[in-house]
């Protein structure tokens, strides 16, 4: 099923705490050089597989392979982590303070500082490195904390909700630095409640609702799973396409000698199938199939799970 190799696999977790089970025999499998979405809404118990794959607390019963080998301890130092809640100090300077917890993570000073430059230049916040942190922006702040999160090029990297609090234009930039660190062969998780940031960015995905995972698997393959059979056709010509037992139109819009249709196309036919039969009726121009978007798949899928 898979072609590469998994990174991280964590089987069968259980946490519970005294009032509720945050993670009710949860299973995830995460491959080598992918961007894996840990999806959900709040309180649905990913923070707690968060922290359980970050050693920081210990299941109740399960385990989790790292790499090939069980889980140990010494781990963590491949492991980049942006939690949610960050934890800066508010009165240190900005530049000192990266300095200081780079080299808790083994680089030299000179290292340090070399690649912080590189980092704070691109993501244009130089200017800030002899300001104390309570004087930074939220935005700012979460830029700092992400270039010390990836500084020491960990193979594994978890971004908790890593789009909080970022307007669109550094909610991009921040993007394309995540796909760049994929291209570099780092393996990421990152967990949101924003569906949107998955399709663009997430390989393989996992929806946990209520403690268990509800749905898994590759993204596009899990869009294909949740198929709807509609079309949007756009094409020139002038005779309007009526139902055949092969599709039904939903709407149609001319405009200007150009018709736009949604279709629904019969079962057992294939889309070169129907490209065939809509070609000998019209010029297309644009025919694409309208699969549903992560956020549908995801209310779709807690509304079954609810029932």
């Amino acid at each position: 099923m898979h072609n590469s190799e998994t990174f991280l696999s964590a089987s069968h977790i259980v946490k519970r705490y005294a009032e509720h089970t945050a993670l009710d025999d949860v299973s995830i499998e995460v491959q080598r050089g992918k961007i894996f979405g840990l999806l959900g809404p709040n309180g649905a118990g990913k923070t707690t597989l968060i922290r359980i794959l970050n050693r920081i607390t210990a299941p109740d019963s399960g385990h989790v392979v790292f790499d090939g080998h069980d889980f140990a301890p010494e781990d963590v130092a491949r492991i980049g982590y942006l939690p949610e809640e960050r934890g800066l100090y508010k009165k240190m300077k900005v530049g000192e303070q990266a300095v200081y917890l780079a080299r808790l993570k083994g680089l030299s000073t000179q290292e340090a500082k070399q690649r912080l430059h590189q980092w704070f230049e691109r993501f244009d916040i130089m200017p800030w490195w002899d300001k104390k942190l309570e004087e930074l922006s939220k935005g700012m702040q979460q830029k700092v904390q992400f270039v010390i999160t990836v500084l020491h090029e960990p193979s594994l990297l978890i971004f908790d909700e890593p789009f909080s609090g970022f307007d669109p234009v550094n909610a991009e930039l921040l993007k394309r630095e995540i796909l760049a660190l994929k291209e570099k062969g780092h393996t990421v998780i990152f967990s949101t409640h924003n569906m949107a940031s998955v399709e663009d960015i997430c390989d393989e995905m996992a929806l946990i609702h209520r403690s268990k995972v509800a749905l898994s698997g590759n993204v596009a393959e899990v869009k294909k799973r949740f198929r709807t059979g509609k079309y949007e056709l756009v094409c020139v010509g002038d005779e309007q396409l009526v139902d055949t037992e092969n599709y039904k139109v939903l709407s149609h819009v001319a405009t200007d000698g150009v018709q736009r249709y949604l279709l629904h196309k019969a079962e057992g036919l294939t889309n070169s199938e129907l490209v065939a039969l809509l070609a000998q009726k019209a010029e297309i121009r644009h025919f694409s199939e309208q699969l549903p978007s992560m956020h549908e798949i995801f209310l779709k899928t807690v509304q079954s799970h609810e029932e």
